[in-house]
């Protein structure tokens, strides 16, 4: 039997160049003009149609009505679910949850191919260290380790095998590579950087995600020291296709071909289309200019013609894979049987429960005391706002569907407790009358929880900010009930990026960072608020404590004065919440830290093990952190790396040993000459809570045997 690549090859031999020119093409949109490209082969791909019915008649066009009866690939964003929203992928990575990110990447594929869908636009792996960038929000944050593992994750997830055994939907790790890197925080702006932080920071997500399998990679809108991503031949042709032999669809985004000629670094459209076909970009994404230009382009550079025949079985290859030439029509009863079941619902409540990070907690102001006559006070702009609590990119999500907070504050407290609710403000500006409201509702409260952040729009592609701070209205409301009244105040978060809030943390008496979680916002909200969930998350990025200190992570490089190191004379040097940093509603101690062994060879490895126990007065998880220092190197290295973790469960008043074993994949670095080596010299190495505590050890590495690189070093 013949495999996927046998068979498109076969088909591939049939074609004509006009039939193969069409399967590079993607377009946005399916009116007349479409249909008829369809119809002759010139089309191989849509996205922005939706509804079972509609694809499954434009599958039928093209299965039954062009010469070769190709199926197409029907395209979407799917980001952090389709009609389930589950929390933003920031929030995602919070949890710390590899299997829960994998399970949400699971329901949202078969959420969307029960509408035909069968290409998601995700994950985004795009490391960063730039809160102020909207698109923060759609990935894992600022660790390299961390993304790793969300990439890897949601790849799995989005192309577990569906009833017939295909995947899914292909998934697509984007966007490749340095997006992230926007000057400024500035979406599509100019990105430079050393190949050293290429390829010791910005490609790894990406590589783990095409070791899980992804189908496509998508290239970035930004250019990448002089070269735009999506002309870059050493990205695409070099690393990609060349060092890590990548098999599948690299397409570029929304008409960045065609913004070559914006970059300046192609002259018109024609040009555009040859540097970007060129460069390795299998798929042109809306622009046209592939369906326009190629087959003159080829015409006059007839040396070309195998690279489009190499782009073609890429594309025809993933076809086969999914499963489209033998299931090209979607059930449209399915839907019914997996659109936003139960067990879709509670997962998407399981996840945005884990997704909360409790940031302070004085006096044990939370979990909320729901005794005989206790009054709670709810207010601000986003405790009622069902569009909003999705976030960014959830397009298919259904107001109707979402459970705000005042809807769970109404039917699982105020049975308990007497509540009432004050707007206060809108996101953005005062509300009229607001402040006063809010100030009388808390002052006849026992406690008050005051529901900010951000809103959908400020947040996601193209929506940066300059100041992170929360919107002058919504601080002006928090100001006004703690200088007003004698309520201990709760501020619930609602974002999507890490918000530097320092008065809030010194005045508030709890602040909860709930992200934007969701479908199922305020039920989770609530669980976490009340006690019958105990919060876990912790931060998978850098919280400052002003704008101005960004970049601020924790895995920096050390100065050459260290004694003297710090960031500004205005404000301290310590970020306001530390990565990794969250709290519980019990306590958690680390004890009795052991190494198997103090020497080990450079191909050798080590156990690093210590207690942590549960010593508060409730069951809790607790995410345990393992993390490393290589003290000399023949580069600089980071102060501390991210590499390993542990989600456990601890009864109340429980001891578990845990145990991680560092291997030359963790010990290892990129040399003078950017080739992989475990390097001989002194290791630091600690087990904790977060990157700014744990108990510390050493072990050395002896100079007695070099280690062979991996697919992430320059061949």
């Amino acid at each position: 039997m013949l495999n996927d690549a046998a068979k498109a090859e076969r088909l591939l031999k049939r074609m004509t160049l006009t039939e193969k020119i069409g399967q590079t093409v993607q377009f946005g949109r399916c009116e007349a003009q479409e249909i008829e490209w369809i119809k002759q082969g010139k089309i191989g791909s849509l996205l922005n149609v939706y509804g079972a019915e509609k694809i499954n008649e434009l599958q039928r066009i093209a299965v039954e009505e062009s010469r070769l009866g190709i199926p197409l690939l029907i395209g979407d964003d799917v980001i952090h679910g389709f009609r389930t929203i589950f929390p933003i992928p920031l929030g995602e990575a919070a949890s710390w949850d590899v299997e829960a990110m994998e399970r949400n990447a699971r329901i949202a594929a078969a959420e969307a191919a029960s509408e035909g869908i069968r290409w998601t636009f995700a994950p985004m792996v795009d490391m960063t260290r730039e809160p102020r960038w909207g698109r923060i929000a759609e990935g894992a944050g600022e660790d390299v380790y961390l993304a790793n593992q969300a990439a890897a994750a949601r790849v799995r997830g989005f192309q577990s095998p569906d009833e017939n055994g295909y995947p899914t939907v292909a998934a697509c790790v984007k966007h490749f590579a340095g997006y992230g890197w926007v000057e400024g925080g500035r979406d599509y702006d100019t990105t430079g950087m050393s190949e050293r932080v290429l390829r010791e920071t910005v490609l790894p997500p990406f590589y783990e995600g095409i070791r899980a399998g992804a189908l496509s990679v998508m290239t970035a809108f930004t250019d990448l020291n002089g070269v735009p991503a999506s002309g870059n031949k050493f990205l695409i042709r070099e690393i990609l296709k060349g060092e890590w032999n990548y098999p599948g669809i690299v397409v570029s985004d929304w008409e960045s071909v065609e913004e070559l000629i914006h970059h300046g670094y192609a002259e018109d459209r024609k040009d555009a289309a040859c540097k970007g076909f060129a460069a390795g970009v299998d798929m042109d994404m809306h622009s046209g200019v592939y369906l326009e230009h190629l087959e003159r382009i080829f015409q006059e550079r007839p040396d070309m013609l195998p690279l489009l025949d190499d782009a073609v079985l890429r594309i025809l290859t993933v076809k086969y894979r999914l499963g489209l030439f033998d299931h090209p029509y979607v059930d449209v009863r399915k839907r019914e049987r997996v659109m936003m079941i139960p067990e879709h619902v509670e997962q998407a409540r399981d996840s945005a429960r884990k997704s909360i990070v409790l940031l302070k907690n004085r006096g044990k102001t939370l979990p909320l005391d729901l005794g005989a006559r206790k009054r709670i006070g709810l207010i601000g702009p986003l405790a009622d706002d069902r569009h909003n609590a999705m976030g960014c990119w959830a397009w298919k999500g259904r107001k109707e569907d979402v459970v705000t907070v005042l809807d769970a504050f109404r039917s699982r407290i105020a049975p308990l407790a007497e509540v009432t609710y004050a707007k206060g403000s809108e996101v953005k500006q005062p509300l009229e009358r607001g402040l006063e409201e809010a100030v009388a509702a808390a002052r006849d409260s026992d406690v008050a929880v005051v529901v900010v952040g951000e809103s959908e729009d400020m947040t996601g592609e193209h929506y940066n900010r300059a100041y992170i701070g929360l919107p002058e209205c919504q601080e002006r409301l928090i100001r006004a009930i703690k200088r007003e009244t004698g309520t201990p105040v709760v501020v619930v978060l609602m974002s999507g990026r890490p918000l530097a809030v320092e008065w809030v943390h010194e005045h508030a008496d709890a602040v909860v960072e709930a992200w934007h979680p969701g479908t199922q916002a305020g039920n989770a909200l609530v669980d976490v608020l009340i006690g019958e969930y105990n919060p876990s998350g912790k931060l998978p990025v850098t919280f400052p404590r002003s704008t101005g200190q960004i970049p601020i992570y924790y895995n920096r490089k050390n100065t050459g004065r260290p004694h003297l190191y710090e960031d500004y004379v205005d404000v301290s040097d310590e970020p306001l919440y530390p990565f990794g940093y969250g709290l519980s509603y019990t306590t958690f101690e680390y004890a009795d830290l052991r190494l198997d062994a103090w020497q080990i060879a450079r191909d050798g490895s080590v156990n690093v093990s210590a207690n942590v126990t549960n010593t508060g007065e409730r069951d809790g998880e607790e995410v345990v952190q393992l993390y490393i220092r290589d003290v000399v190197g023949s580069t600089t290295r980071p102060v501390k790396e991210l590499k390993g973790f542990r989600k456990i469960l601890l009864k109340q008043g429980e001891t578990k040993r845990i145990s991680f074993t560092l291997t030359p994949n963790e010990l290892g670095m990129l040399d003078e000459r950017l080739q992989f080596a475990v390097e001989p010299g002194k290791f630091l190495v600690w087990i904790g809570p977060n990157s700014g505590e744990g108990l510390q050890g050493e072990f050395t590495v002896m100079d007695t045997k070099e280690r062979e690189g991996d697919g992430l070093q320059r061949h």
